[in-house]
């Protein structure tokens, strides 16, 4: 299936070089689209499935790309999510794109309408299609794909991974992390619209000739015990989810995961953001019967592969640390000034020396590249998350420390947010913080000062909630929106995001010596319960 998709885009005009963007549920079609970009040394761009026509739109035009993959729908809750709609409508203002390859997930069930000249359908193209297709000779820096996160500037950033090293980080960190072997069935629960799918549902564990489970849908459809079910009914051996889902299978409770067999597991895996200690000890003891060996595993998008984690049987753990990085990988934790932080102190977690999957640049932004990831302290890599170290020399993960919140193993920026809101036009001012949240990790809080005459009503917030979800997708979708007179500032008019974070958490405020008018942090207290706790 690969070698005829391959042909499918080659007889499309795909050549070395030339960007395809894919936009699909999490289907085999999916995968398949990846390995034969790969095959034919056309670098993917995948853009998550949930993601907004704008957003499909910027990424689709950032990269030029030349063909676009999607389905005519996917499946999510029982509802259908029509991607092909979405497509088109990012697709009226995207010229690079010449042809649209479609996937037939939902079928007669919808309509689906189709561009003659430029759209045409995966299953009659591949029918018609060769099987043979030699893989395109590559360099070991050739681009294999490009990949957008979020940027702290509210513009995403494209990932630029090559061929060679990504490849060589994802083999080696699957085979001895995961210990993965041909006859194992591996379960990583991540969409391959974010770099954990690339990683480690296609190129990493299938590299390694283990077998991998896709799933589409949500934990909690048809029942609660879905993901439970799914292992129990395909044996899976290996299973890598992400702290927030842990968290959530907490609050459904024990008796679910209780009611199935899940002896064929063997190992157990976390990614995405740091773990509670509490989440750490109801996986281990819940789902892995208190046996199973749990690899919490640190990395990046930009990374391409795992840099912390123990190594199963061999490194001892923690509950909640990353414990430490990956052979051949060298860390370091560093203070403001550069120098190493003391063991127990929470500084910048840097890499001090090159790694095999490190990304390469951002796509068409050098500079970006430099500027964001190699100016704060030159000579090591900036990761933009903070972490402590203790006496064992482990490494403890402390999340962000820039303005990207990490909402459900997503990252999602705050200007990107900010942005949209002050699209609005009731809405004068706004500011985003990430405030802590126990399921989530992080939850999008939106102070926004309105203009004037407009009232600041439940109706009114949840009009803005909706708007910036249509704008950039749900996971973007603030959880609260906070209407205020005005916003904290320093003399010179920066907006103190940081007294918003301890105002929304109930903390004691920190430092407050710049700030331009007290009375706007009495008001916002006043809003959050009063007085100090």
């Amino acid at each position: 299936e690969v070698r005829k998709f391959a042909n499918v885009l080659k007889s499309l005009g795909v050549n070395k070089g030339d960007r395809v963007s894919i936009y699909m549920p999490m289907i085999p079609e999916l995968p398949i689209a990846l390995l034969a970009c790969a095959r034919i040394g056309a670098p993917h761009s995948v853009v998550f499935g949930g993601f907004s026509v704008e957003s499909l739109r910027e990424r689709i035009n950032h990269c030029e790309a030349k063909v676009l993959v999607t389905a005519d729908g996917g499946w999510r809750r029982g509802h259908v999510v029509n991607l092909k709609a979405i497509a088109d409508e990012a697709l009226q203002d995207a010229p690079t794109v010449e042809k649209v390859v479609v996937a037939r997930r939902i079928g007669d069930s919808m309509q689906t309408p189709m561009t003659e000249g430029r759209d045409i359908w995966w299953h009659e193209a591949a029918a018609a299609a060769g099987t043979e297709c030699p893989p395109e000779p590559m360099d070991a820096e050739d681009t294999l794909f490009i990949l957008y996160t979020s940027g702290s500037t509210g513009k995403p950033k494209g990932i630029q991974h090559t061929t060679g090293g990504y490849l060589t980080g994802v083999h080696a960190t699957a085979r001895l992390i995961f210990d993965l072997k041909p006859h194992d069935i591996f379960w990583c629960t991540a969409d391959i619209g974010w770099v954990t799918g690339h990683s480690y549902i296609v190129y990493g564990p299938l590299s390694n000739c283990a077998t991998v489970l896709l799933y589409e849908g949500a934990p909690d459809t048809p029942a609660r015990d879905r993901f439970w079910r799914v292992i129990e009914r395909h044996k899976v051996t290996v299973f890598y989810t992400a702290p927030t889902a842990i968290r959530t299978f907490m609050k459904w409770g024990a008796d679910l995961p209780g009611g199935c067999d899940l002896s064929s597991l063997r190992l157990l895996g976390t990614v995405g953001e740091p773990i509670n200690p509490e989440a750490w000890l109801w996986y281990h003891q819940t789902i892995g019967k208190g046996a199973l060996p749990v690899v919490d595993t640190w990395w990046q998008t930009e990374t391409g592969h795992i840099m912390i984690s123990p190594l199963p049987g061999i490194v001892p753990t923690k509950p909640g640390s990353a414990t430490r990085p990956f052979p051949g990988i060298f860390v370091d934790i560093l203070n403001d000034d550069g120098t190493p932080a003391p063991v127990g102190r929470k500084g910048y977690l840097v890499v001090t020396r090159p790694w095999p999957g490190m990304l390469r640049t951002l796509w068409k932004d050098d500079a970006r590249y430099q500027q964001v990831y190699w100016s704060r302290f030159p000579g090591v890599y900036l990761t933009g998350d903070g972490a402590v170290r203790d006496q064992d020399g482990y490494y403890w993960l402390m999340g962000r420390v820039d303005d990207i919140m990490l909402v459900a193993g997503h990252n999602v920026s705050t200007m990107e947010l900010e942005s949209a809101l002050v699209e609005h036009p009731t809405v004068a001012e706004a500011a985003v913080i990430g405030k802590a949240h126990e399921v989530k990790g992080q939850s999008p809080v939106a102070f926004v000062t309105l203009r004037e005459g407009v009232a600041p009503t439940p109706e009114h917030a949840a009009a803005l909630k909706s708007f910036v979800a249509k704008k950039l997708g749900p996971v973007c979708r603030p959880d609260e929106i906070i209407f205020t007179a005005d916003l904290p500032k320093t003399r010179s008019g920066k907006i103190m995001r940081r007294l918003l974070r301890d105002i929304a958490e109930g903390r004691v405020l920190g430092d407050t010596t710049t700030l331009a008018d007290a009375s706007v942090v009495a008001d916002l207290r006043e809003k959050f319960g009063g007085d100090e706790q």
